[in-house]
């Protein structure tokens, strides 16, 4: 998989004001700003991100992934 194809998935299910997925094809880091976000804990935010990529996780074609998850407004006061 490549770094597109994911920002692409995660696109595909999550509404997303700024995107960003580097990686070496196996483990990966994205930031991602969400208005979905609004109002989650970290860990809900998370897991809306793990729902967008489905079983992806689970059948090991993203093996890891680590990501910075950011509502709108958080993301204006300190940019990624």
């Amino acid at each position: 998989m490549t770094a597109q194809e994911l920002q692409s998935i995660i696109a595909a299910g999550l509404p997303c004001e700024h995107l960003s997925v580097e990686g070496d094809g196996r483990h990966w880091f994205a930031t991602i700003v969400s208005p979905a976000f609004e109002g989650l804990r970290p860990i809900a935010r998370h897991q809306r991100v793990y729902a967008a990529l489905g079983d992806r996780m689970k059948t090991d074609e993203v093996h890891a992934l680590s990501m910075k998850t950011l509502t709108p407004t958080e993301y204006q006061k300190n940019p990624a």
